[in-house]
């Protein structure tokens, strides 16, 4: 019997009451005559592929309201991995933005059958994730943690407890597990037939057997779609096409890179054993055995993600649906011998089936969703990483409210298609980076580790100079920068392979970096760091710029300005620093990862026929943050000019010569609040400066630093970093940003009108400081993001980020506090008295910290060297 029939999908799709209802939705016509009839010349929106992806995008579109969508499959509906998804539903996922995708979908699948009359096979069963070493138990206690504050009921339970739930389990070698109730298995292609059947009575027009050819572009924008059965004129194009989205994105007029790549995929079905199991019975994932394992019809489907996956179609599409692959029973064989190990009794179950199916893997694990930076109106929603079912839902509505919006409800910028550049797009660095990422799915992922596979992809000009003095490396948006220097006398094996929640290894090389930042001068390589200039004939650079950012950006020549770029709500849409370097030319600074984001907002909003010049110098400037009171000296005595206050005030931009080399832009600024200087230097003269400051800075103690270094410093002074602690839904007022913003100016910008709403009504979140108070930094687990904060006993927020602070001698978390009401549950105007009259605790992996809330940097200690014994946080006052 062919495989889909055995999971009773599309081979009975003409029969099922799911074929019937979305055939007589589209009046009674046969699947022949659907296929044999003209394709409409225009609609509003066209979406390509008919999984669970695009009929979830078509079926939330049109509850919005949108009606004019055609939504085209070049097979058959539910045909591709749709129809081959092992059916688990999982809401236990690292991110806070999956974890709600997850929990979305559970809802809408639970009452789909209601909705449409189409049976899904929707069962509750829960899931239960196994630990079988103490740090695996940890990153479940920290996944508890958050799903709990969120709403979705989960525990932490004893090996003996996974006994009682799963009678088959072999328990002996688990140190426990994390059981969440509410999880489910379903039909993922039947979910997908009723998502299409509700579309399509709600006026989607749908046809199958229909190839999109590309889409056609004019002027950056989607004009319509050419098939295979002639043209549609449309506004928006969504690529919901699975593995296939890399190549459809690569075949328009003005290419959309979508970097995903496929790779083979095993699960084996058995036939039921002789008790068979209940359907009710829990999904077990076994992530250090690398499996999963759930109910399948009395018996069991099991699979899992090796250490050693198989990468395909790199080449490129060569079918149209997909067909079982070839089995490969040597290349399960560790799975398998993983399940018996787990559930000893099915040794002498009959194996019906080993299914070989692809699935599409991202760069980072993460899927991909938004418009495309380069082509407006083209939406993308692809890249699954195997838990296409469980984010179904839940993307399909967010990309419906970005489309119908032009934002979702919720940040959804860990998954956005811009946080990508063209620089992931090479076939063969995708083919490399998911052979790495899929093993990952199921590895131990503590905090602050990185990939190996697509490095030293984007280097700076020193980076050979400083991997021979010891740097460590991470990696952000391609670019390889510093994390720290590991000593001659450090044994560096045993730090690379040091991986832990707790006190790390490179604790102590990092608080030398810090104290020699504070007592002598430090060079930390920032070429990494986004950076753009905008010149005019005129004034049209200021008049734009002004709009365009909230801060006043009318500062004399050299002065430079804090700024951000706001959407309509007031939210960051990007957060950078501008130096005025004549009176038509703007120097922009911004985060690294922002390069792609930040060019497509600044093309989008500036006037199309204006003389303005945009041009992205990322790859012109090496750049140098010289940080630490010696900098000046260091400075000084290469320019032979005054560095002091005097001469060169703060937040100041000036073209010197340092050592032979000229052209530089010196800026008094660090990014820290500790004195220095970011040098801005041609990248032909990158060597011979460094090499010149690190001589003549010999004198004055001068170090290499890394990133580790930099965010302690950032931390401890409250500098909030974009995409980390503060993004597009958070505005300046809910981030102490209040000085940054020109509100009493008079002057327009976009998110004026939001801000002075805000001013007026109050903000529902502040961004706080807390000071860890009770933890032994030695002996506990660290904070590092994400970790949930009650005050007086209630959930409150998360975290954004945290570092320990070398100068305070405590660990200092940054997050946003909420005022949640006790009686609904409603937001309610968080205000300074609200923040500073709570007790606060942070969770760590379900241990609570107590901790003191700043909203302002705790100035007065960066000056003192104080034992923690002595130290009575509780009177010091911010500056």
């Amino acid at each position: 019997v062919m495989f889909y029939r055995l999971l009773s999908i599309v081979g009975r799709q003409r029969a099922s009451p799911g074929w019937q209802n979305w055939s007589s939705a589209r009046n009674s016509a046969s699947a022949a005559e659907a296929r044999s009839m003209a394709l409409p010349t225009q609609a509003q929106v066209v979406i390509c592929g008919g999984g669970i992806m695009g009929t979830s995008v078509a079926y939330h579109l049109s509850k919005m309201g949108w009606k004019d969508i055609v939504l085209l499959e070049q097979g058959r509906l539910a045909a591709g991995s749709t129809r081959f998804c092992a059916g688990i539903l999982s809401t236990a996922r690292h991110l806070t933005i999956e974890q709600k995708m997850a929990d979305y979908s559970n809802k809408l699948y639970h009452q789909l059958e209601q909705e449409t009359g189409i049976q899904t096979g929707y069962t509750r069963t829960g899931s239960i994730f196994l630990a079988q070493t103490q740090d695996r138990l940890i990153s479940l206690k920290r996944i508890n943690s958050r799903l709990n504050v969120i709403g979705i009921p989960s525990e932490i339970i004893s090996p003996k407890k996974v006994a009682e739930l799963h009678h088959l389990l072999n328990v002996h070698d688990l140190v426990g597990a994390m059981h969440v109730p509410e999880d489910a298995v379903v039909s993922s292609a039947d979910v997908a037939l009723a998502l299409a059947s509700a579309a399509s009575q709600n006026g989607v027009q749908i046809y199958d057997r229909t190839s999109v050819l590309h889409v056609m572009v004019k002027k950056g924008q989607v004009t319509g779609v050419e098939t295979d059965k002639g043209q549609i004129e449309c506004q928006y194009f969504v690529n919901c096409a699975g593995q296939w989205a890399y190549e459809l994105g690569l075949s328009n007029e003005e290419p959309v890179s979508i970097p995903l790549h496929a790779c083979e995929h095993f699960y084996l079905l058995t036939r039921p054993l002789e008790t068979p199991l209940q359907s009710s019975t829990p999904t077990i994932v076994d992530a250090d055995g690398r499996i999963y394992i759930r109910n399948w019809q009395g018996g069991i489907l099991s699979g899992g993600f090796e250490k050693n996956p198989k990468p395909i179609f790199t080449e490129g599409k060569n079918q149209l649906e997909i067909q079982n692959l070839q089995e490969d029973w040597d290349h399960f064989e560790p799975l398998l011998s993983s399940l018996l190990r787990r559930m000893p009794e099915l040794e002498t179950l009959e194996i019906m089936k080993l299914v070989n199916c692809p699935e599409t893997f991202t760069p980072d694990m993460r899927c991909i969703m938004g418009e495309s930076p380069a082509v407006q109106g083209y939406f993308v929603l692809a890249g699954m990483n195997s838990a296409g079912l469980s984010f179904g839902g839940g993307a399909g509505k967010y990309l419906a409210e970005w489309m119908v919006h032009g934002y979702p409800s919720e940040n959804v910028w860990e998954l956005d298609l811009k946080r990508f550049g063209a620089l992931q797009s090479s076939r063969t660095f995708l083919r490399h980076r998911v052979m790495e990422v899929m093993p990952l799915m199921y590895d131990l992922k503590v905090p602050r580790w990185d990939f190996q596979t697509g490095r030293q992809l984007r280097t700076s000009p020193l980076y050979d100079r400083l991997d021979a003095q010891g740097a460590r490396w991470m990696e952000k948006h391609g670019f390889e920068r510093p994390k720290y220097f590991v000593p001659p006398d450090k044994d560096l094996l045993a730090l690379e392979q040091s991986k832990t929640f707790y006190k790390p290894d490179w604790f102590d090389i990092v608080e030398s970096e810090v104290k020699c930042c504070k007592e002598a001068v430090c060079v930390i390589d920032m070429s990494s760091f986004t950076k753009f200039e905008i010149t005019s004939t005129g004034d049209q650079a200021l008049e734009v710029l002004q709009y365009l950012f909230s801060n006043d950006l009318d500062v004399p020549v050299g002065h430079i300005v804090h700024t951000g770029m706001l959407n309509e709500g007031g939210g960051y849409e990007n957060d950078c620093s501008i130096a005025r370097l004549n009176k038509r030319s703007f120097f922009m600074i911004s985060p690294t990862d922002q390069q792609v984001h930040c060019w497509a907002w600044l093309k989008k909003h500036m006037p199309k026929d204006s003389n303005l010049l945009l041009e992205d110098v990322t790859w012109k400037y090496t750049a140098l943050n010289l940080i630490g009171p010696r900098a000046v000296d260091v400075l000084s005595e290469l320019s032979y000019a005054p560095m002091t206050p005097d001469h060169f005030p703060s937040l100041f931009c000036k073209e010197m010569s340092v050592g032979y080399a000229n052209g530089i832009r010196v800026m008094s600024m660090t990014h820290t609040g500790e004195p220095g200087f970011m040098l801005y230097i041609p990248i032909e003269y990158a060597l011979h400066v460094y090499n010149e400051v690190m001589s003549v800075g010999q004198k004055y103690g001068i170090r290499n630093a890394g990133y580790y270094a930099l965010r302690s410093l950032r931390i401890e002074k409250f500098f909030a970093f974009w995409g980390q602690d503060i993004n597009n839904l958070t505005t300046p007022l809910e981030c102490g940003r209040e000085s940054r913003v020109k509100l009493e100016k008079g002057m327009d910008f976009i998110g004026r009108d939001a801000l002075l709403l805000q001013k007026q009504n109050g903000v529902y979140k502040r961004l706080t400081m807390f000071i860890l108070d009770d933890h032994d930094t030695d002996l506990d687990l660290w904070p590092w993001w994400g970790e949930p904060i009650y005050r007086n006993g209630q959930y409150v927020g998360k975290t954004t980020s945290s570092a320990y602070s070398y100068s305070l001698e405590r660990h200092v978390c940054l997050g946003f506090v909420h005022n949640f009401s006790e009686d609904t549950g409603e937001e309610q105007v968080v205000t300074a008295d609200f923040i500073n009259r709570g007790e606060y605790e942070i969770d760590i992996a379900g241990y609570r910290f107590q901790a003191k809330a700043k909203l302002y940097p705790v100035a007065s200690l960066f000056t003192q060297k104080r034992r923690k014994d002595d130290m009575e946080l509780s009177d010091l006052h911010g500056k």
